[in-house]
């Protein structure tokens, strides 16, 4: 992972060492007083540094995200659309993408919806942005598949923001509110008919 430059050598090695262990032992089961050993530091330079634990993991991601989220968001949509022949094939393979994805890093995604939740400062640094990048390339996807007749007549921008909806609040409540592991295959052709009943032509 690219580190953000003017981070001091300590602050480095507290980054590297969380970065370690969350991979290796799991957000939840890394202590603070884990990464500061590793980190050859002192866990309260740690609290001094980041507060907490959840900090020390936005301190990682926000970077991380804002680096990768662009890339990674055009190789989802290219497999995905490279297997779909119509919008509801797109969906199913957009939503176990994105189940499998989430299902692998829960923990992770658990604390960042938390803190854009209750954090302004976070949810304004980050939503636009994610917004824009996914806004961007989804518009793409309904406009293909609203040119071949596929959506009943209501404005592009209406289905992205339906589809928006639905779709944040169906991963957050599932491995958020519900705290699931995963979602299963019934779940998510439920999910889907209900979509498709809103939009198919």
């Amino acid at each position: 992972m690219h580190l953000p430059e003017k981070l001091t050598a300590k602050q480095e090695r507290i980054i590297e060492s969380a970065i370690r262990l969350f991979a290796e032992k799991g957000y939840s089961n890394t202590s603070t007083a884990e990464i500061a050993k590793a980190a050859e530091v002192s866990e309260a330079s740690i609290f001094k540094q980041y507060g907490t634990k959840d900090k020390l993991l936005l301190s990682l991601i926000i970077p991380c995200l804002k680096e990768l989220f662009p890339a990674m968001a055009d190789e989802v949509l290219h497999t995905v659309m490279s297997k779909a022949v119509t919008f509801e094939d797109f969906l199913r393979g957009f939503l176990k993408n994105r189940v499998e994805f989430i299902s692998e890093n829960r923990e992770i995604f658990q604390v960042v919806i938390k803190e854009i939740v209750y954090k302004e400062e976070l949810k304004n640094e980050l939503l636009p942005y994610l917004s824009e990048i996914v806004t961007s390339r989804l518009s793409k996807v309904i406009a293909f598949f609203r040119e071949r007749g596929e959506f009943i007549d209501i404005p592009a921008d209406t289905i992205l923001k339906m589809l928006f909806t639905f779709v944040g609040g169906f991963f957050v409540s599932r491995f958020v509110l519900l705290n699931l592991r995963s979602i299963d295959d019934r779940e998510i052709e439920d999910a889907i008919r209900f979509v498709m009943d809103g939009i198919r032509k």
